[in-house]
């Protein structure tokens, strides 16, 4: 890429030195968490494959690079050009045209960013093996777990299963929220299924860059991490699918202004996302070794979710304890020990899907979106959100923000987001209530 703006250099356990001046070295200590927290200590049943070392580290480096690179520092405020160099051991695969044309279309599609990724081969392999324990129950199926209330109702779903076999969740922990994180977990334990349920924790934190200034605020990798490790976790065991449990409603997430289309919502479990990372994988991996991602909660509404979950047996109360916010005011320097905000759009959806499984919501909310005294600024989503319940929505628009994978029906996608409208709008009367009284 010429007349690239960033270039960032993932330094190779030998501390390879980067090409010119230009580039910026990031690496393991990029991170606040040590090493031995992602490679070395975690118990898996078998060896991780190379080729998912090298996933792993390349979505490691790129998360690195969309915290380190600001997006208030380029023209537009948003589209930055990235290029990015990381030492891989299956060197000649990742080098096929295949793979690099797959990887940075997934980079483009998650982020809105331009990129470009450069290889070399991994000198000395030091990547640090897990500690394997070949005696361990390997897992049948592999899921990721926020302590949300998607990954919740899934795993209550799961772990009810006929299955002898574990059922094995991989947990990112989230800062300040890592006790709620744990009591949403336990909410599964105590379903006492028949099926072992196994907790593999994880912890990905940027560090500063050295620079004294705040990190970009935006984190459109995240997810990719956060798959990338799972899937680490799944070549081990042995299990060809990892599931990504995220409702079908906010997974296409269409968008509630002009201003917020494409990356400018998340699109981390967007079915074009997912098959762009399905397609990567295979582009790397030998016939038959693949490891699959979908989403199992791709057809369903947050209402619908939460319906799911308390037929597995999940309580209102359990369902109230998970963490839906997109920037809790627990994480928030000098904020309230609350996990949700209440006015945020994840917010506002789950407010939708609780009243729609339950008839009540009784969540602890640091605010109330149609409260009088809410600033007008932490007001956006709600207002955002009423103008677009209150217009017309149509099968254009699903086909027009980021377009669904091929062979994928856009009928069905607007029938989910039609269910999805519905549920939302009772929010609306919610209001009108709290108006009048």
């Amino acid at each position: 890429m010429t007349g690239s703006d960033h270039f960032l250099w993932w330094r190779g356990p030998r501390r390879d030195r980067p090409r010119d001046a230009r580039w910026t070295e990031i690496g393991e200590e990029s991170f606040q968490e040590k090493e031995r927290r992602i490679t070395g200590r975690h118990h898996l049943p078998g060896p991780v494959p190379d080729w998912a070392e090298d996933l792993f580290r390349i979505a490691r480096a790129a998360f690195i690079a969309d915290k380190y690179v600001r997006r208030t520092g380029v023209r537009d405020r948003w589209t930055r050009r990235i290029s990015l160099a990381v030492p891989v051991t299956e060197h000649e695969r990742w080098q096929s045209a295949a793979v690099r044309t797959h990887l940075t279309a997934l980079l483009q599609i998650l982020t809105g960013d331009l990129w470009n990724v450069d290889f070399r081969p991994l000198t000395g392999h030091q990547v640090e093996d897990a500690i394997v324990f070949p005696d361990d129950p390997c897992a049948s199926e592999v899921a990721l777990f926020s302590g949300g209330l998607d990954s919740l109702s899934w795993a209550a779903t799961r772990s009810r299963a006929d299955d002898r076999r574990p059922l094995l969740l991989v947990m990112f922990r989230e800062i300040g929220l890592l006790r709620l994180q744990q009591r949403v977990y336990e909410a599964v334990e105590r379903l006492d299924g028949q099926r072992p349920v196994l907790l593999l924790p994880m912890s990905q934190t940027p560090a500063g860059d050295g620079s004294g200034l705040r990190l970009e605020t935006s984190s459109r990798t995240r997810g990719l991490l956060y798959a990338a490790g799972a899937i680490r976790a799944a070549t081990a065991h042995g299990v060809g699918t990892v599931h990504i449990p995220e409702n079908g409603q906010l997974a296409l997430n269409p968008p509630l202004t002009p201003a917020r289309s494409a990356a400018c919502s998340t699109r981390s479990v967007h079915p074009r996302t997912l098959g762009s990372l399905n397609a990567l994988v295979t582009a790397v991996v030998d016939a038959g070794s693949a490891v699959r991602v979908v989403n199992p909660l791709a057809q369903l509404t947050k209402g619908e979710v939460c319906k799911a979950g308390r037929d597995a047996g999940l309580t209102p109360s359990d369902l109230e304890s998970t963490l839906s916010c997109g920037k809790p005011p627990a994480r928030r320097s000098g904020g309230p020990p609350i996990a949700n905000c209440g006015v945020c759009f994840p917010c506002l959806v789950r407010r939708s899907g609780l009243l729609h499984a339950n008839g009540t919501d009784g969540t602890r909310y640091e605010a109330s979106p149609w409260a009088a005294e809410l600033p007008l600024d932490r007001g956006v989503d709600w207002r955002a959100l009423q103008r677009w319940l209150l217009g017309r929505y149509s099968l254009t628009d699903v086909l027009t923000d980021t377009p669904l994978p091929p062979g994928t029906d856009p009928a069905v996608a607007f029938d989910l987001i039609r269910r999805g409208r519905e549920e939302l709008a009772r929010l609306i009367q919610i209001e009108k209530a709290a108006d009048a009284a």
